[in-house]
């Protein structure tokens, strides 16, 4: 038993807990609520610190109208008591490792579809208003847990994670979603129910945000599940404190967006009778929960363990944080496989296709690479004019920042950049500029020579096409591999000519492209694939050129091919 870190949301702390006092664990549904309380005497009795997990499958020890699965090979609750945590840092692997897994669904497209019309069934027949139906992901798993859990958490950034190391299993959890929270008196659940991938660049990005808000499906999906929590609240709650003070907030994360509402109410009972009356959440049910989980059971062909249960901590202080355990990868080591669970909510107007692709969506954690970057402007720089589009270049900064959620002071580092002229001689520089996630800024420089007005750029055309879904086409980052890696393939040539699955020209490696058609100039735009250069934005407020989609085929008909960026601005190009 090697380790145990989860984040403390309410600090926004990393506590890493070793060597248990206690081992609590259970594969017996008739022990869970005695070995539940047996946990909580020990953190009241001896001031420790508890944190561990419940399965899905315990669920019908708190409520024996609760089906679900038989399970004996995986624990249905678990919990180690300590003394104290240590807090850690947890940053990205300084080596990091990528993980390829070959994942594989255990439920096919048309026992997915058939699966989704039966659940149709039961709500035409008044048995249930909405379905969690879940399926599973699996593929071999041969490396390190610890770090693929350090991979999951840097790629979905969620408030709610946990590594749990077992003898036999490692839990990796990256949890975006909110159980409950309790101080001893005021408990706080935040459901989560309603999804939207992620835009590509800021304004698509936000018009999918405020279509996932006013979504009418998405809005009745979340009010049916609060409702269902309010009621389960209820039962342990104070007269009338349950309350809902926000309804249909939109989250951020890295691969989605996601709708939560919160319910809050004061209760002073025990911690068991907590679990009792909620476990297991209602956002990954549906309601009514009784029947619904019997409809679960019924067309889910595996257990779900750990995903959908509980993981959690206990302080010393009665005080206790435990998430929905969603996004969570399931390592079993003796067998060296990996599982994750994956669904959503099924109700009547569900379409089988859309609910398929928000699986989809929601599976993207395990696909997304480590987000180890920094965001990057490149400015010139001369002593006559100083830094050149010095307002276009922060504007992006603040655009890609908010995308990728990193903090940002243009203040001061409008201020540092002033500073640093100081140090510049009397000639051109090339300055990068990079931020990092935390705000910390870097500014380094080196001397620029702009290239003869007569030289012609000598363009390769790349052999493959460019993905369109990678966000990183779209902001200006470190993150510039894929770049680094077309350009050193073609070492005859002074740049690469990219282009998408459509055809379409979209930019090369280190400039926008403008092509002059009929004596007009127009460059492709953005959602062709591209990175929106600074120049590019500057020529187009001037009406200069226009945005027009520009095909492959039709290059050997253009009079001219130009390249445009914001050091260089403009030359001429050749294929």
């Amino acid at each position: 038993m090697n380790q145990i870190v989860i984040h403390d949301a309410q600090q926004k702390q990393w506590l890493k807990f070793t060597q248990p006092a206690y081992v609590v664990e259970t594969y017996n549904l008739a022990e869970v609520v005695a070995k539940l309380q047996l946990v909580n005497e020990l953190v009241q009795h001896n001031k420790m610190y508890a944190v561990g997990f419940i399965s899905y499958e315990a669920a019908t020890a708190f409520d024996d109208v609760l089906v679900t699965y038989e399970s004996d090979d995986f624990p249905l609750l678990w919990f180690g008591l300590y003394q104290q945590p240590e807090k850690i840092d947890l940053t990205a692997p300084a080596t990091p490792q990528e993980y390829n897994l070959n994942w594989s669904p255990t439920v096919t497209k048309a026992e997915y579809d058939r699966s989704i019309t039966q659940i149709k069934q039961y709500i035409s027949c008044g048995d249930t208003y909405q379905v969690n139906y879940t399926m599973r992901l699996q593929a071999d798993f041969k490396g390190d847990a610890w770090k693929y859990f350090q991979h999951l958490t840097q790629a979905q950034q969620a408030n709610y994670s946990a590594y749990i190391d077992l003898e036999n299993y490692a839990i990796c959890s990256a949890s975006p979603e909110l159980f409950f929270s309790w101080d001893g008196n005021q408990i706080v659940t935040r459901p989560m129910k309603g999804t939207s991938a992620r835009g590509y660049t800021l304004k698509g990005d936000r018009k999918l945000a405020q279509w996932l808000h006013n979504s009418a499906k998405n809005r009745a999906e979340n009010v049916m599940i609060v409702d269902l929590i309010r009621n389960d609240l209820a039962k342990v709650a104070e007269l009338y404190s349950v309350k809902v003070p926000s309804l249909f907030d939109v989250e951020q994360y890295p691969t989605l967006w996601q709708m939560t509402s919160t319910v809050t109410a004061n209760t002073k009972v025990s911690l068991p009778e907590i679990m009792k009356a909620l476990f297991p959440c209602a956002s990954i049910t549906g309601a009514p929960k009784p029947r619904t989980m019997e409809i679960i059971r019924q067309l889910e062909k595996t257990p779900r363990n750990i995903y959908t249960g509980t993981i959690g901590l206990i302080t010393p202080e009665n005080q206790a944080q435990f998430n929905v355990a969603i996004r969570t990868v399931l390592i079993d080591k003796k067998a060296h496989r990996a599982e994750y669970g994956v669904g959503g909510g099924i109700v009547w107007d569900s379409v089988s296709v859309s609910e398929y692709e928000e699986c989809q969506i929601k599976a993207r954690v395990l696909l997304n690479k480590n987000q180890n970057f920094e965001l990057l402007e490149t400015i010139l720089w001369t002593p006559h004019e100083g830094y050149f589009l010095l307002d276009y270049h922060l504007q992006r900064l603040q655009d890609t920042a908010l995308y990728f959620k990193f903090t940002v002071n243009l203040v001061a580092i409008d201020k540092q950049l002033l500073e640093f002229t100081n140090s510049l001689q009397d000639q051109p520089y090339k300055v990068r500029l990079m931020v990092n996630q935390k705000g910390n800024i870097t500014i380094k420089a080196i001397p620029f020579t702009p290239d003869h007005p007569s030289k012609t750029v000598n363009l390769a055309i790349a052999k493959r096409p460019i993905d369109l879904h990678n966000p990183f086409f779209y902001h200006k980052t470190t993150n510039r591999s894929f770049y680094n890696n077309i350009r050193h393939k073609y070492p005859n040539y002074d740049d690469v000519l990219l282009w998408n699955e459509r055809q379409e020209i979209t930019e090369t490696c280190i400039a926008n492209i403008v092509v002059k058609r009929d004596g007009k100039l127009f460059t492709p735009p953005v959602n062709s694939g591209l990175l929106a250069g600074t120049f590019r934005a500057y020529l187009l407020e001037k009406q200069e050129i226009k945005e027009a989609i520009i095909k492959l085929k039709d290059l050997p008909e253009c009079e001219a091919i130009y390249l445009i960026n914001s050091v260089r601005k403009w030359q001429t190009a050749k294929l």
